[in-house]
């Protein structure tokens, strides 16, 4: 990982300092364009110029061209002028020669006059007047040392700067990667000893960025991998212990019947079929939990009146609910309607009402409630019992978790199960010594149901 981040950061850094040559090698057009446009205009000016003195003149003369082919000089430019028939009329080194030795000092002094006579060919440049041409004006490009030293400290400053730039990036690549790549390996290393059963280890990952996101979801993934694993160590605690008390009573008195110690009753005959039927509801619960997590159930939703499953359902546990004294309330309006398996969804409400009734005390009520949402149909199974403890609120949907109550741990597993098999969601708050609220929701276009993978 560290290798691969190295060479994209390095490859961006290379890419950066191509960037660098390339606009160099663009300024240096660029300028080199703008002086060649310079050059020709003040090639303009002088032609402009002779042509103008030839006017006045009505000929050619030296002396009047002494004065223009200095000036081309001061512009940077060695020039020879011929008439008609092709005779040099002025030429710039005899234009020096017939100045001052105080002038020639001066024009010696600029730049662009410290190479005259300059090198290359001449560019000849006609001279015309009314249409006529009158001459030609031959012109060389003296050598501009300022143009010069300006196209070479820009190559300077570019190729410094691109080194500079290199060696940052390249110092820059190695850090960012070990960066990025530290937190990564980390992470690698830590889904390594997870894979290898070591559901404690955990990474520390600090700042805010995707990475730290990353690894606070890892901390969070294996901490419930943990909490499964600590819930499937009890698995076979809990099955054992379920299984053997009817097992043992069974295989006692079966042993005492063989033995001739106990009699072979109608007594006896009932308390086998009891425990055998313990068992069978044992079995039975394990079934159907994992016909529901592996999506075994065949759901055929249509739409329910809300009401009419709640009367149902308080006609049912009436008896119960009288003899612990316990209220079932019913606080849904007519018509609301959920879309929904009507056996599944009873089901549902069957195993939350049954614990409902086992955690309300005498004199406590059970509310069902019903309503419409944007979403869907929201049913609430509320009672006033004596609530959940905070730390197992988050495990009461998991397989075989029990509480105080006992039970093999299997029934809100099921229904979140069936829950999750109608594409909704349950949730659960609860307040000790105040009650518990179940609130399930039923999209009316139920999405992809999505199923528990959890091997028990």
């Amino acid at each position: 990982m560290f290798k691969k981040l190295l060479f994209i950061l390095l490859f961006m850094a290379g890419l950066g300092v191509s960037s660098a040559v390339l606009l160099r090698e663009l300024v240096e057009r660029d300028f080199s364009r703008m002086t060649e446009a310079e050059q020709e205009d003040r090639v303009s000016w002088v032609v402009a110029d002779l042509e103008s003195t030839f006017a006045k003149q009505k000929g050619w003369y030296p002396e009047m061209a002494v004065e223009d082919a200095v000036w081309a000089l001061q512009l940077g430019l060695e020039t020879r002028v011929r008439d008609r028939d092709g005779s040099i009329v002025m030429e710039t080194t005899k234009a020096l020669t017939s100045l001052s030795p105080e002038q020639q000092a001066r024009l010696q002094g600029e730049a662009r006059v410290s190479q005259v006579p300059g090198k290359g060919d001449f560019h000849t440049y006609p001279l015309f007047l009314h249409g006529d041409e009158v001459g030609q004006l031959e012109v060389r490009f003296l050598p501009d040392h300022r143009n010069s030293f300006f196209v070479t400290r820009t190559n300077h400053l570019l190729a410094y700067s691109a080194i500079l730039l290199g060696v940052v990036a390249c110092i820059l690549s190695v850090l960012l990667a070990r960066r990025l790549s530290r937190p990564i390996v980390r992470l690698s290393q830590a889904a390594h000893n997870i894979s290898q059963g070591n559901l404690s280890e955990r990474v520390e990952i600090p700042g805010s960025d995707e990475l730290t996101v990353l690894g606070q979801s890892f901390n969070q993934m294996a901490h419930t991998l943990h909490v499964q694993n600590k819930l499937r160590k009890q698995v076979f605690a809990n099955l054992a212990h379920e299984l053997r008390t009817p097992l043992t009573i069974m295989r006692g008195q079966l042993e005492g019947i063989l033995d001739g110690v106990i009699a072979n009753d109608e007594s006896r005959i009932s308390l086998l079929l009891e425990e055998s039927q313990r068992l069978t509801n044992i079995v039975a619960s394990m079934e159907e939990f994992f016909q529901a997590q592996a999506s075994a159930l065949t759901l055929s939703p249509a739409d329910l009146d809300i009401r009419q499953i709640f009367d149902n359902l308080a006609r049912n546990f009436e008896a119960i609910a009288i003899d612990k004294e316990v209220g079932i309330r019913i606080d849904t309006d007519d018509g609301v309607m959920a879309h929904a398996d009507p056996e599944r969804l009873t089901q549902i409400l069957i195993n939350l009402v049954s614990n409902s009734l086992k955690a309300t005390p005498p004199g406590g009520a059970i509310t069902l409630g019903g309503e419409r949402s944007p979403r869907g149909c929201i049913i609430t199974v509320a009672d006033t019992g004596c609530g959940i403890a905070t730390e197992d609120l988050p495990l009461v949907f998991e397989r075989f978790y029990r509480g105080k109550d006992g039970g093999l741990g299997l029934g809100l597993a099921i229904v979140r199960e069936l829950v999750d098999a109608h594409g909704g969601t349950i949730t659960v708050t609860s307040e000790q010594g105040v009650g518990t609220t179940f609130t399930i929701l039923f999209p009316d276009t139920p999405k992809t149901p999505q199923f528990s993978t959890t091997a028990p």
